[in-house]
């Protein structure tokens, strides 16, 4: 069965110009799914760690994150149950949540270059993310005047900080083409719930309907990235989600990745992190003493 790609329509409550929600063990966030939407969407993740979803991009975060992502660039859930994170706050507004000439006023230049900025993702760490994690953590007890404000300063910080890492530096072209987002959601789907099979290009190119060269000369058009690279991309940031949370063998880790030839999976997992899955391990255990 085709997973539909998702188009979320995110509605401000009445009287809201953006959309506050705060996620917790209590109140879980259940949108998992590749999906994407016409407003920005800035995430801060409380501690713990997980998957970072975002374009073409796919890599394992750690003791939390800050995440802005650009309008309409699709992107799944960050958080699960085990990846031991205490809280997820999410503020998702248009580019023109302000009206359409707010953000061409001489003190709005830097925010206006982040929003430019963000269509390819971006992550954010350092002082950064300590800085703005409690500045939206704050939001849940303002008035939505206050929100409102601190948004304001939150995307100011955000504009002014170098320590940022843009996730699809090479571009990720959707020019917002609503049928190319369609079609790129149900191949990034796909991938998502089984990549532990092998994903023949027949059968990846005949779920858009192409022939598979179009389909390869597309993919790479939009992600820059070949099919095969981005697959093997996803399996191994599950490999590194596994060798964190998981106390199963190296060898077994390789199989629940989709690899299935040990010696193959430890070269691409070398060529990937910098280092073989033991080492990988073995610096996260460090850390984690």
């Amino acid at each position: 069965m085709i997973q539909k790609p998702a188009f979320e329509a995110i509605a401000p409550s009445f009287g809201h110009s953006f959309t506050y929600q705060k996620f917790n063990e209590n109140n879980e966030n259940k949108n998992n799914g590749w999906h994407y939407h016409p407003e920005l969407e800035l995430v801060y993740i409380n501690g713990g760690s997980g998957k970072r979803q975002i374009g073409s991009h796919v890599s394992y975060f750690r003791n939390g994150d800050l995440i802005l992502i650009g309008s309409n660039l699709p992107h799944c859930g960050f958080t699960d149950k085990l990846t031991g994170n205490k809280s997820e706050t999410l503020v998702q507004m248009k580019a023109d949540f302000l009206g359409s000439d707010f953000f061409n006023i001489p003190e709005m230049k830097n925010i206006q270059k982040l929003f430019e900025v963000a269509k390819g993702g971006i992550a954010f760490s350092g002082m950064t993310k300590v800085k703005v994690g409690e500045k939206m953590e704050i939001l849940e007890y303002q008035t939505d005047f206050q929100r409102l404000l601190s948004i304001l300063n939150i995307l100011n910080i955000l504009a002014t900080s170098d320590e940022i890492k843009v996730l699809n530096g090479e571009g990720f072209s959707i020019e917002t083409e609503v049928k190319d987002n369609d079609r790129i959601n149900i191949v990034f789907n796909h991938v998502k719930t089984n990549f532990k099979e092998d994903i023949s290009l027949d059968e990846i190119a005949d779920m858009v309907s192409m022939t598979v060269p179009s389909f390869c000369r597309y993919f790479k058009k939009i992600t820059n990235k070949t099919f095969t690279q981005f697959v093997n991309e996803y399996r191994l940031v599950h490999a590194s989600k596994l060798l964190a949370e998981q106390p199963m063998s190296i060898t077994q880790v390789c199989y629940e990745s989709g690899f299935n030839n040990f010696s193959h999976f430890n070269k691409s997992f070398k060529a990937f992190t910098g280092q073989n899955p033991s080492e990988y391990r073995n610096q996260l255990k460090a850390v984690l003493q």
